[in-house]
């Protein structure tokens, strides 16, 4: 299956930060076929991708930046049954351009983990590369 460029990117970065666990959803029909991957860091989810069709991300953000995102870029909205006061939608093949779409992935990253209890912070920093 092949998956958009912007996706695929986006993909590599968010599997590369530490303890990103990712569940395949999966379409229902004749033929089964991956739909959208959501990640998640233990067990909250902060991003979903799309692997068919329209490329489209939708992550965790701050309530404040989602107004300020909406009005910067047309291909920015809402798409899901997720909460619209967190969450938010945005076309990858539109006017976001990659590099803030990564920045907005691995900011819900971090918004999602300031959230986790001090152990399980300390279990995801056991995780990362020791500094240079």
């Amino acid at each position: 299956m092949d998956i958009n460029p912007r996706t695929a990117a986006l993909k590599a970065l968010v599997e590369a930060l530490p303890g990103v666990t990712s569940i395949v959803g999966m379409s229902r029909g004749h033929t089964p076929a991956p739909q959208s991957i959501r990640y998640a860091v233990k067990a909250k989810m902060f991003v979903i991708l799309s692997l068919r069709g329209v490329a489209w991300m939708t992550l965790k953000a701050h309530p404040h930046m989602i107004d300020i995102l909406q009005e910067q870029y047309a291909g920015v909205g809402h798409r899901t049954h997720l909460d619209h006061r967190h969450w938010i939608s945005i076309d990858l093949d539109a006017d976001a351009p990659p590099e803030e779409c990564e920045r907005l992935a691995i900011s819900a990253y971090h918004l999602v983990r300031a959230g986790l209890t001090r152990k399980q912070q300390a279990e995801l920093a056991a995780l990362e590369p020791p500094p240079f």
